[in-house]
């Protein structure tokens, strides 16, 4: 008779009738190499042929159950200090570990400020590409009339011009000045809010390098998005339906005798202003003049060239054909044959120059644009992998430790709930002081990805960051005119009240929660297969608004007959799942799996080997980002041995070097006998 023996470790954890359940768990064993050798292991029952050892008996090597699940690639890693201690420092060491600490904490912040920077320049690199195809788009009121097409327009334009503020300022502007409803303005805000979202996710991206923190980083940035799609999905339908923020906003603004205030106050722009205007300046009011129809404006170059100017306005003399003709108020006369009258004539005087390095660069918007997105985009990737190298080294030991306990860490019982809100509201506040969502997402969206912080509490820092930036919105719009006040405040308060009922829908219950598991899922999908992150980006920002647009001016009747069937299947196919995974036993069998239909509608794995061979195509001609991705196979099997190195440990006494090799067949005969 042939037995197995295992290490005594194993006999503590299991009796005489649990070996076969043990070796069912461990497959592995069956391919493992045989050794002979004689067991000096204290046997429960000496007299019992389960636990004898005859000469001829297989020996296999020892295996530790406790590491046989994988570990959670979402749990916090532990950014452990290998150097000495304080204590353990002399005078010198202590010295410069102070000066290095103050070195890196400057450097930090010099990080950071470039880092903030480079997202403003990035933004006017857009505008200058986009601005006047944005101002284009939003001329089309009769698009816009149509809530879909409004939502979608919204989101372009904020992709084009990658500020929420930019098109949310030329949506006042064209309600104010009569060219569009605030019942037709809410879809556009709706999707400016989408469209904001993108910037955290590019961010997210530049962390590429290493497996798990790509994974942690791009769910800690599309847990915004998937809040967005998700509150839009139901209060679109049902502000298209009731018009349920229209009439709610109209309440408060009819209600209170609101005046205008001074402008909103500039925080963050007073640090990175001098930097960021030595670079380029914009001269915004043309995108906003183009999208209420100045024909003026087309001609016009955003870049400022003028930067302080005055106008003079003088009463001129002007010939018209009759008195039918005269300005109202305005002294009319006749001379001769001629009727004249007078108007106001304003002329602008300019008075001193801009100093950006542009403003003497006779190229066009396009070409500045371009130049400023390539120089925008280096410096952002630099500056974030300088960021999380230093706070790589930064965050280590009791400093480590303290951080990771004051962000991740709830109240006692019962009040563990309040430290979501909180959240929520040190979210709000810190977007307020940077003036814009996209730079505090963008900044802890590297924090997530390293293990700082974590996923669940990104969720609520990332929520206050919607209520925010809709505050400073609603101060700049209490600062606009007297006469466009009204509408200005309330579209704002449509898009205030747009988050918070997101908010209501998707956080206070914990079961509602669901953007955090769809970015943990999507987070864990573009880990195995990274080139999956920018396919997500290109269809939820840009194929998917773009057929939906073009849909919606097909028509209603268009939009509904291929909309509906789409719906309908993907609402199939998410039932499915959710019964393959709980009770596939109500299910008929052919749907119990997806294994009947082509391996390609069902797997990324065909898909991968596709994108996979062009990245090792574009590898060998020397593209950086493929070899970076051509790598990942490699890193799968090095961290598959380095953990079988942990989880299989050969036993030496019970190890023979003499003992014949054997097939993995015989190995499976033993273990049953």
């Amino acid at each position: 008779m042939r037995i197995i023996l295992v290490d005594t470790q194993l006999h503590t954890q299991f009796g005489a009738n649990d070996w076969p359940s043990l070796f069912s768990r461990v497959p592995f064993l069956t391919a493992a190499p045989h050794t002979e050798a004689t067991s000096t292991h204290n046997s429960p029952n000496p007299t019992d042929d389960a636990h004898t050892a005859p000469k001829d008996s297989v020996i296999l090597p020892a295996y530790s159950t406790e590491d046989k699940y994988e570990d959670d690639p979402w749990n916090l890693p532990e950014l452990q200090d290998n150097g000495l201690k304080w204590s353990e420092l002399d005078t010198k060491g202590k010295v410069l570990r102070v000066l290095t600490a103050s070195v890196k904490f400057i450097l930090l912040v010099g990080f950071l400020y470039m880092f903030v920077c480079s997202l403003d320049v990035l933004s006017s690199a857009f505008q200058l590409v986009g601005g006047k195809a944005a101002g284009d788009i939003f001329q089309d009121n009769a698009v816009l009339s149509n809530p879909v097409a409004g939502l979608v327009i919204g989101v372009l334009v904020t992709l084009l011009v990658q500020s929420s503020s930019t098109s949310s300022s030329i949506v006042v502007s064209m309600v104010s000045s009569g060219l569009l409803e605030v019942q037709s303005a809410v879809p556009v805000i709706m999707g400016a809010n989408i469209g904001t979202s993108v910037t955290n996710t590019i961010v997210a991206m530049m962390q590429a390098g290493d497996r798990n923190e790509f994974r942690r980083a791009f769910a800690g940035a599309t847990v915004h998005d998937f809040f967005n799609w998700l509150s839009v999905l139901i209060l679109l339908p049902l502000e298209a339906a009731t018009g349920v923020l229209y009439k709610l906003t109209k309440i408060i603004i009819d209600s209170f005798n609101i005046q205008g205030g001074n402008n909103a106050p500039d925080l963050l722009n007073v640090i990175t202003d001098p930097l960021t205007d030595a670079i380029i300046e914009l001269d915004k009011n043309v995108i906003s003049d183009i999208a209420t129809g100045d024909p003026a404006a087309r001609n016009k170059s955003l870049i400022k060239i003028w930067c302080k100017t005055e106008k003079i306005t003088t009463l001129v003399n002007i010939t018209v054909p009759s008195d039918a003709n005269c300005t109202t108020g305005a002294l009319c006369w006749v001379e001769g044959n001629k009727t004249l009258t007078q108007i106001n004539v304003t002329e602008t005087i300019n008075l001193e120059r801009c100093n950006h390095i542009f403003v003497f660069a006779n190229l066009p918007d396009l070409a500045v644009g371009l130049i400023l997105l390539a120089l925008s985009l280096l410096i952002l990737c630099t500056c974030l992998i300088l960021i999380v190298k230093l706070l790589n080294s930064m965050l280590k030991g009791q400093v480590a430790v303290v951080i990771k306990k004051v962000l991740n860490t709830d109240f006692p019982f019962p009040f563990g709930w309040v430290t979501g809100y909180i959240a929520i509201m040190v979210g709000a506040g810190m977007t307020f002081i940077v003036q814009s969502s996209s730079v505090f997402t963008s900044a802890i969206t590297p924090l997530v990805g390293i293990g700082v912080i974590s996923l669940e509490r990104a969720y609520p820092l990332t929520l206050g960051s919607n209520i925010g930036t809709t505050t400073t919105a609603i101060l700049a719009a209490m600062a606009a005119p007297g006469e466009t006040l009204a509408n200005s405040l309330q579209v704002a308060l449509c898009h205030f009240f747009f988050n918070i009922a997101g908010i209501l829908l998707w956080y206070p219950i914990p079961f509602t929660r669901i953007p955090i598991r769809l970015a943990r899922a999507l987070g864990n999908r573009t880990a195995k297969y990274r080139w999956f992150a920018a396919l997500y980006l290109l269809l939820c920002f840009l194929l998917m608004p773009l057929t939906i647009l073009g849909l919606s001016l097909a028509g209603w009747q268009v939009l509904v007959g291929v909309a509906v069937p789409i719906v309908v299947l993907a609402i199939f196919i998410i039932v499915v799942n959710l019964m393959q995974a709980r009770c596939p036993q109500y299910l008929p069998s052919g749907l119990r799996d997806w294994d009947f239909l082509p391996r390609p509608l069902h797997s990324m794995a065909p898909w991968d080997r596709v994108v996979t061979s062009g990245m090792a195509f574009c590898g060998a001609r020397c593209c950086c980002c493929c070899k970076c991705c051509q790598s990942t196979d490699d890193e799968e099997k090095g961290l598959q041995e380095r953990k079988k190195s942990l989880e299989i440990y050969d036993n030496p006494v019970l190890t023979r070097d003499d003992e014949p090799q054997e097939t993995s067949k015989e190995t499976m005969k033993a273990t049953q006998l």
